[in-house]
């Protein structure tokens, strides 16, 4: 799971995960337990590309309103192969289904992401 977690996430990230599952606690419990179990049984298996799951995933994480949690998924979707364009249209999508006071705080949550990548771009031109 680490090493697909770390395709999703970055190295970095995925160094960070690791060394919170080496620890003791809840919280190192759940991060050992999405590594094992996420990310080495769920992410891992067939039937599905990574682009189709990251956009499951973020739908889901919308009607949920877990915006913090979506941030992270947005991110990895862009890895997968989602475009911000596609993101924001799965916001809208999502309005109807799973109410507009969710889809309106994945909004917002959304323009953060936007700042970061418009960030990413500009540096990357110079």
């Amino acid at each position: 799971g680490l090493s697909v977690f770390a395709e999703l996430r970055g190295t970095d990230r995925a160094e960070q995960m690791h060394q919170l599952a080496q620890g003791v606690g809840a919280e190192a419990a759940i991060a050992e337990l999405s590594l094992d179990f996420v990310f080495g049984k769920v992410w891992s298996r067939g039937g599905l590309e990574r682009k189709q799951r990251s956009l499951i995933t973020i739908g889901i994480l919308i009607a949920l309103r877990q915006t913090e949690e979506m941030k992270n998924h947005v991110r990895a979707g862009l890895r997968n192969g989602l475009t911000l364009d596609e993101i924001h249209e799965a916001v809208v999508h999502a309005a109807p289904y799973a109410g507009f006071p969710a889809a309106w705080a994945a909004a917002i949550a959304l323009k953060d992401i936007d700042a970061d990548e418009q960030s990413k771009i500009t540096l990357e031109k110079i």
